[in-house]
């Protein structure tokens, strides 16, 4: 039997596309060794320029150290960059987002193949299960109807369209009895959920939590825009996780009308304070460096920043993505002083975060993931990490934790 090893760039759609993937194998054989493996399917990610090089690299260093591996290209940059590297014979076949479902069949392929499919697609799989991981991601939308103008993942993507309810609902019965109790709701553009369908995330989440078993449910990334008062009227029920990721890419307002984004912030600080009231932990995306970040519009967005309540960040330096808006916009910011203001935000959010863990040091219920040497660690409900010491085995256990050592760099507890 051929044995298959799969290598995911990029989001938590991704690692859900290759939880797929997996579940589809049925005459193949998992590896977890790609250099001995006949096949290697890459589930790429082509959001930045830099996303495709690392991307490339790989699929160059597997060429070099397994010359006699098939070398599949799944995922986003299948469909932006495929055609060429297929072209430059550098992939043995290539596949789109709607083929994933049919892998079996496709990696029997004897001749090389590019079956890109269509964006129209939407997947009906129900994972029972998720290699190696303590909690479990459930895809509920794909696609994105937003057209920030730094991003081109619609166009790799498609437009936003939503899973079946049924078949998330199905899909978690069945990780629920399967042990699973955490459950992270991820997408494309996970807000948009169930606007093409006459529901909302909000009945969904309801739904959800009535399945037995089901302890904890986090949630992907979400817009300013899509949190509603139904929504809003979930955030006491118990089995929310006391964190939300609300994707602001930016304080300044004339920097969020240069990247073409939905939000400002009058409207976002009092979102933010109106979600911080009611025990929230708060993170969110910023784009540091975009075109037209001048020091003006820098001092502006890091004074705001300095108001908001949040207590994590996911920071990134502009990085130019051909065949987008952005990618022609000037004046240019250059790189030492992104890498400057990327490096003030990140140590702001830092002290942000180590404020709210101190305040936040009891009552913590973690689900502990692998350990290794008597140590575990796993998320609290605030989506801190927390590493606790035990002679026990506790891997995939749910502890209460009240006595936790807070330092600036996490959090640490005895069993």
């Amino acid at each position: 039997m051929k044995k298959v090893f799969f290598k995911t760039f990029g989001c938590r759609t991704n690692q859900f596309d290759t939880q797929v993937m997996m579940s589809k194998l049925k005459e193949f054989e998992l590896s977890q060794d790609e250099n001995s493996s006949d096949i290697i399917v890459v589930n790429s990610c082509t959001v930045t320029n830099g996303a495709d090089s690392s991307v490339r690299n790989y699929i160059a260093s597997m060429r070099r150290k397994n010359p006699n591996a098939k070398v599949i290209l799944a995922g986003c940059g299948s469909h932006s960059k495929g055609e060429a590297l297929f072209e430059d014979n550098k992939v043995f076949g290539v596949m789109g987002h709607s083929e994933k479902e049919n892998i079996n069949e496709i990696l029997k392929k004897e001749t090389r193949f590019y079956e890109i499919g269509d964006l129209e697609h939407i997947d009906s799989t129900i994972v029972e299960e998720f290699v190696g991981k303590s909690r479990a991601f459930i895809k509920i939308q794909e696609g994105c109807d937003f057209r920030c103008s730094y991003c081109i993942i619609p166009s790799v993507r498609g437009n936003a369209r939503s899973h079946r309810e049924e078949t998330i609902l199905e899909q978690i019965r069945k990780l629920a009895a399967n042990g699973f109790g955490e459950f992270i709701l991820t997408g494309t553009n996970v807000g948009s959920y169930g606007k093409d369908h006459g529901t909302s995330m909000a009945k969904l989440l309801k739904k959800m939590s009535l399945i037995r078993g089901v302890r904890r449910i986090r949630i992907g990334s979400l817009e300013p825009i899509q949190i509603d008062e139904e929504f809003m009227e979930l955030l006491n029920e118990p089995w929310m996780a006391r964190h939300l990721h609300i994707a602001l890419q930016h304080t300044s307002d004339r920097m969020l009308e240069l990247m073409n984004r939905r939000n400002r912030f009058e409207s976002d600080i009092e979102l933010f304070n109106s979600i911080a009231s009611r025990g929230y932990a708060l993170g969110t995306d910023f784009i540091v460096g975009h075109p037209g970040e001048g020091e003006k519009e820098w001092q502006e967005a890091i004074a705001r920043v300095k108001e908001l309540p949040l207590t994590h960040i996911h920071a990134f330096s502009y990085s130019k993505r051909d065949n987008t808006a952005s990618a022609t916009m000037k004046p240019e910011v250059r790189g030492n002083i992104a890498k400057e203001h990327h490096r003030e935000l990140t140590a702001l959010i830092k002290a942000k975060n180590y404020a709210f863990r101190r305040s936040h040091n009891t009552n913590l219920e973690v689900l502990l993931e692998t350990g290794k040497e008597g140590i575990f660690s796993g998320f609290d409900q605030y989506f801190n990490r927390v590493e606790v010491a035990s002679e026990e085995e506790l891997s995939s256990n749910w502890v209460l934790l009240n006595d936790v050592e807070v330092g600036p760099d996490g959090n640490r507890a005895t069993l």
